[in-house]
């Protein structure tokens, strides 16, 4: 019972990032205010959509596949984007007198709610 419930909350974020990462694709403006981010223009807007898009369904899809397949490995690539942009808004908070990200929390939770859905879960390593 309790893998079935670790299951639901792993993929709920999964499906999240996944919608998020599509609506990057098709209206970076409403993306980019919900992230409180200014939508550039020019070769600055290719990176923002790329990139924001590339994170996020590189999130949901690995995420999905974890569970989907019941493979420990696709849990890490997750668990390292979340870790490392936390470790990024930490740096900036403290290095480059940046705001410190609200989100910065989430990312960390459900990094460690990777971590354990990726001891408890999988059926093969």
């Amino acid at each position: 019972m309790i893998n079935k419930i670790l299951s639901v909350l792993v993929v709920l974020p999964a499906i999240l990032f996944v919608v998020t990462g599509v609506r990057w694709l098709v209206d970076p403006a409403v993306s980019a205010t919900q992230l409180g981010m200014a939508l550039d223009q020019g070769l600055g807007l290719s990176s923002q959509v790329g990139d924001l898009s590339s994170f996020f369904l590189t999130l949901g899809i690995c995420i999905l596949l974890a569970v989907v397949t019941g493979r420990r490995m696709w849990y890490y690539p997750p668990i390292l984007l979340l870790s490392l942009a936390a470790i990024g808004r930490l740096i900036a908070w403290l290095v480059h007198d940046a705001a410190l990200a609200p989100q910065i929390g989430v990312e960390v939770l459900i990094a460690i709610l990777l971590f354990v859905a990726s001891r408890r879960l999988p059926r093969e390593a």
